[in-house]
C-alpha cells in the first residue's frame, strides 16, 4: 500500500469504497450480483458496505475480512486508521430514563431504529409490531433494555386495546412510524383495495392509537407524538395517489392535534423521511405511475434507519420541548432538489 492509498473496512462508506482503486472493483462485483444498478449504488453512497453486506442477512463467514484484507493490499488496518467512515450514532444516556415510550412498527426499519433509541437511552419501549418472532429477536438484542413486546394490528380495536394496557396507565410519548407503501397507481388506476389498505394503516391506524394515547397524556398534563409522514407529504412524484394521500393526511393530524392539546402540554410532530434504507418496497406496481415517478430520480444520498430514528427521538424527548406542530424533513435534503 503507498502513504496515499486510504485503508478501509466494512465500516468504510460505500462512497470511500467506490472512490478507492480496488474498492471500486470489489463494490461493482457486489453490486452486479446483487442486480444493483449504478444510480441505485450512488444513492447508497453513504451507507457503510458491511450495511449492503448483510441486507440479505449475515455475510458468509470470513467475507468481510477477505474483502478488507483484498482492498488494503493484504493489510488488516487498525480500527484508528480506517477511512471513509460515516455519520455514527451517538447515544445521549438516560434521555428517557422514567419514561414510558409507544413505538409502533417497531420490528424493522425506522420503528425498530427508534425502539432501539429510545431503549438504550432509558426509557421503557413498548414495541409493537404484526410480527412476535421479530419483535422477540429484537428485544433479545438488547437484553438489558426494558422492552415489551406488543404483537398487535394498529387497525384492530381489540390489539390497540392491549397496547394501551402494555403501557401501565402511562405513556411519555408515542412514535406512529408503522405504514405500508401503495404500488404507485395514479388516481385513474387506484383500485378501492389499494385506497382502504393504505389510509386503514397509514391514517385510520395512527388516529385510532394515537385518540387512545391521548387520555393518558391529558391526565399526565405532558407527552410528545411523532408521526411519520414522507417526502410524499411534501411533492406528487414520490408514490402513487394513495400513499401521497395518506401521508399528506398524517400532516393533518399533526396538527390538528398539536393545536388541539397544545394546553394539556402535549406536543406533536411529524417527520418526513427521504430515502431510507428499510427494505420497504412494493410489490407489483402500476406500469403508468412506475415510469412517471422514474422521470423525477433525486440525487440525494439513502440514509440508514438510525439516522432518522435521530431525529424523531430529539422530537420524542424533552430535547424537543420547543416544537409543536411542525414537520421536519429529515431527508438529506431531497426535499430541496
Amino acid at each position: 500500500m503507498t502513504d496515499t492509498t486510504p485503508l478501509l473496512s466494512a465500516r468504510s462508506t460505500i462512497g470511500a469504497w467506490l472512490a478507492h482503486p480496488v474498492g471500486s472493483q470489489i463494490v461493482a462485483g457486489i453490486a452486479g450480483q446483487a442486480g444493483i444498478d449504478d444510480s441505485a449504488l450512488g444513492l447508497m453512497r453513504n451507507i457503510p458496505l458491511e450495511r449492503l453486506l448483510s441486507a440479505g442477512g449475515e455475510p458468509p463467514a470470513g467475507l468481510v475480512e477477505s474483502l478488507e484484507s483484498k482492498v488494503n493490499g493484504g493489510e488488516v488496518p487498525e480500527p484508528d486508521a480506517v477511512t471513509g467512515l460515516g455519520w455514527t450514532e451517538v447515544i445521549t444516556t438516560g434521555r428517557f430514563t422514567g419514561k414510558t415510550v409507544i413505538v409502533t412498527g417497531a420490528a424493522s426499519g425506522i420503528g425498530r431504529a427508534v425502539a432501539s433509541r429510545v431503549a438504550r437511552e432509558g426509557g421503557r419501549v413498548i414495541a409493537v409490531d404484526l410480527f412476535q418472532d421479530r419483535l422477540d429477536a429484537f428485544a433479545s438484542s438488547l437484553p438489558d433494555a426494558d422492552i415489551t413486546a406488543v404483537a398487535a394490528d394498529i387497525t384492530n380495536s381489540g390489539d390497540i386495546a392491549r397496547i394501551i394496557d402494555s403501557a401501565h396507565g402511562r405513556a411519555d410519548a408515542l412514535a406512529n412510524v408503522a405504514g405500508i407503501i401503495d404500488d404507485f397507481s395514479p388516481i385513474h388506476e387506484v383500485s378501492d383495495i389499494v385506497l382502504e389498505r393504505v389510509f386503514n394503516v397509514n391514517v385510520f391506524g395512527v388516529i385510532r392509537l394515537t385518540r387512545a394515547v391521548i387520555p393518558l397524556m391529558i391526565e399526565a398534563r405532558r407527552g410528545s407524538i411523532v408521526n411519520i409522514a414522507s417526502e410524499a407529504a411534501l411533492r406528487g412524484s414520490s408514490a402513487g395517489l394513495a400513499y401521497t394521500a395518506s401521508k399528506t393526511a398524517v400532516l393533518g393530524i399533526t396538527r390538528s392535534t398539536a393545536y388541539m392539546y397544545e394546553k394539556f402540554g402535549i406536543r406533536v410532530n411529524s417527520v418526513a423521511p427521504g430515502g431510507t434504507l428499510t427494505g420497504m418496497r412494493p410489490g407489483a406496481t402500476s406500469q403508468f405511475g412506475q415510469a412517471r415517478l422514474n422521470e423525477h430520480i433525486a440525487d440525494a444520498p439513502l440514509a440508514l434507519p438510525e439516522a432518522l430514528a435521530a431525529s424523531i427521538a430529539f422530537l420524542l424527548s424533552d430535547d424537543g420541548v420547543n416544537v409543536s406542530g411542525a414537520l421536519l424533513a429529515s431527508d438529506g435534503g431531497e426535499s430541496v432538489f
